[in-house]
């Protein structure tokens, strides 16, 4: 039989091992989807004709696919392409991750040994999982870093993302952060300011932020911030809109300085206030209070 007219949400659920995709797939549940945990690719076929069939009432699926079934992976691929020629399903790759450290030290507390590391060390897994999820990761609609989250935070991002189905808004996040920290995991742009004048060494604004009004005064006045300031709202201008007519539905744009402190916390308010009259905007201040920790 024939699906009826209206799409099925599909969200497939993967990344590294230890990065929360039990938390993720639990979230899923919450919000009402069917849910399928390390479903094997090659099954993937025979579950599209399930769902395919009229009598299938089933708006919302998620299903979980890892290297707990890495024997599986080489038709992963095949089964992917397939899924973007069905036109009544809408279907999204949800990638979550954590840096190495992080996935190490969760495998130490649980115990358990990597799946593709049975009789080695933990990380020698965790490098090898990164190779083979290289090319998935590419095609992936949707990051999520967990590396700081607590599973609380990671329900509230998928709630947050995925909870809304009757509306679909496109919304721009700016992300400050540290070089000296690390780039976002789940930046989409990076721009690197630390060209610009640095408030650190003026001795009355290093113990402030960038949010500020006396540092950011002082990043706005010199011309090469004025003239950066100039280039990347004209480039945004054009891209943004490009990046919505492609179905993205979030961009995060990532300005980083040396400490994430002060130029990069003020360019970060800048843009969210510039286009907050045309998109939905989010500023998050990632190493704001690291000198505090």
């Amino acid at each position: 039989m024939e699906r009826k007219s209206e799409e099925i949400k599909l969200v497939i659920i993967t990344g590294m091992s230890g990065a929360g995709k039990t938390v993720a797939v639990q979230s899923f549940e919450d919000l009402g989807y069917y849910c399928v945990d390390n479903l094997p690719p090659a099954l993937l076929p025979k579950f599209l004709e399930l769902m395919k069939d009229a009598s299938n009432t089933i708006q919302k699926v998620a299903l979980v696919m890892d290297l707990r079934g890495r024997e599986f992976f080489d038709t992963l691929f095949e089964a992917l392409d397939r899924l973007a020629q069905e036109d009544w399903l809408e279907e999204h790759i949800l990638f979550l991750d954590a840096n190495d450290s992080v996935l190490v030290s969760r495998y130490k507390e649980s115990r358990r040994s990597h799946p593709l590391a049975q009789e080695g060390l933990p990380l020698e897994g965790i490098r090898a999982e990164r190779r083979i999820l290289d090319e998935l990761r590419g095609r992936a609609q949707h990051f999520i870093d967990t590396s700081d989250l607590k599973p609380k935070v990671l329900r509230e991002k998928i709630v947050d993302r995925y909870g809304k189905q009757d509306q679909e808004v496109f919304s721009v996040h700016t992300v400050s952060f540290g070089f000296k920290y690390g780039i976002p995991i789940d930046a989409d742009l990076v721009f690197d300011v630390r060209f610009l004048p640095n408030p650190h060494y003026v001795d009355q604004l290093q113990p402030l932020t960038g949010l500020n009004p006396d540092v950011s005064s002082y990043v706005f006045k010199w011309s090469d911030t004025q003239k950066f300031l100039e280039k990347i709202t004209d480039l945004l201008r054009f891209m943004l809109p490009q990046y919505k007519r492609e179905g993205k539905s979030q961009l995060v744009i990532a300005i980083g300085c040396t400490g994430g402190q002060h130029r990069s916390v003020a360019l970060a308010e800048y843009l969210a206030k510039h286009f907050q009259k045309n998109y939905v905007t989010h500023v998050t201040h990632r190493d704001i209070d690291k000198r505090k920790e």
